[in-house]
């Protein structure tokens, strides 16, 4: 069995893609995308990535509902389905038959109440399973009164159902996640940008009409940022790919290499604080040089202000600004 503990972006997507899905049963929906998040998580380990496909990979990234398919996975050639359940009982041959005759492999995980821990238990073919409920049928004595048969196999011998291989770990080398505030490497004049989508790392993307060799990473720019309707630094890092995809936000696609963390991560229309002070007032940044940032503080505005507009507004009013370094302030994450 396998552990699996989800983190902060795949409890949000997982969450708001069962919204925007309009399930029925968010709940049980935001579980079973979670089970899938496992699953693929395991996959990613253990099998050779060009041997299978999560379905619904671009729909979780971007919070979107699922197109229609009557399984989550395809590996090997088989169409696997993930089930996952608090109630081990779900994972009795007769339920799963009940509730999917129709994949090849059905993939068993089970979660803790509140679904910080997965375990990925095993899985079985379902042809299996419908041969077990046939011998159960007709079995003529009386099944044990306290236990009752979960037919499955160990994870691992999902690796017997293709070539053997290697080297199966492909996991991420990119160290970005969502909202991380990132520059193009070895350029001064460059501009900082927000990672809006990390793209797993066996993605085909193409650049220039050449194949990117390594691992993509997709950026948005402040300034398209604040033209979308909402203001984008109030939106969970999580949901950010969504936002811009629901909004036709243009994201600009990088080689992980090519990028690094910004040095001065702060842009205009971020909101700051001076952490030194025992209840600092909140200022938003209005201009940037350097390793200095130019702010006002946001009690001196009479209402919002467009972020391209702060500048020549805090000017045309009078409204004092003041200079920090970038080691005295930070990112206001309450606004």
């Amino acid at each position: 069995m396998y552990q699996f503990t989800p983190d902060e972006i795949d409890q949000r997507r997982a969450h708001h893609q069962a919204v925007k899905q309009d399930a029925d049963d968010i709940d049980v929906k935001r579980i079973g995308n979670l089970g899938e998040i496992a699953f693929e998580q395991f996959c990613r380990e253990y099998l050779p990535a060009e041997m299978w496909e999560w379905e619904n990979e671009d729909a979780l990234r971007r919070c979107n509902p699922e197109s229609f398919s009557g399984h989550d996975f395809e590996i090997f050639g088989y169409e696997v389905d993930v089930k996952t359940s608090r109630d081990v009982s779900a994972f009795l041959p007769q339920s799963l038959i009940e509730n999917d005759p129709d994949d090849d492999i059905v993939v068993m995980v089970w979660h803790r109440d509140n679904e910080d821990s997965l375990m990925l238990i095993g899985w079985e073919h379902v042809d299996t399973l419908k041969s077990k409920v046939q011998t159960e049928e007709q079995f003529s004595g009386e099944s044990p009164a306290k236990l009752e048969h979960l037919a499955v196999r160990p994870m691992n011998d999902l690796q017997d159902l293709g070539p053997n291989t290697a080297n199966m770990n492909q996991t991420p080398e990119n160290p970005y996640q969502p909202g991380d505030r990132v520059e193009k490497a070895s350029d001064k004049d460059t501009s900082v940008a927000a990672v809006v989508e990390v793209l797993p790392p066996e993605t085909q993307v193409e650049l220039y009409g050449q194949e990117l060799d390594g691992e993509a990473v997709r950026v948005a720019f402040p300034s398209s940022l604040d033209e979308g309707p909402g203001d984008w630094r109030e939106i969970d890092d999580a949901l950010l790919s969504s936002y811009c995809n629901d909004q036709d936000i243009q994201l600009y696609t990088y080689k992980h290499e090519n990028l690094q963390y910004a040095e001065n991560p702060y842009t205009v229309g971020d909101y700051v604080i001076k952490p030194s002070h025992d209840d600092p007032d909140t200022a938003i940044v209005v201009g940037v040089d350097g390793d200095e940032v130019e702010v006002t503080f946001e009690s001196q505005l009479s209402g919002e202000i467009e972020p391209a507009n702060l500048k020549s507004h805090c000017e045309g009013e009078g409204i004092s600004t003041y200079s920090y370094s970038i080691d005295v302030i930070e990112f206001f994450d309450g606004h």
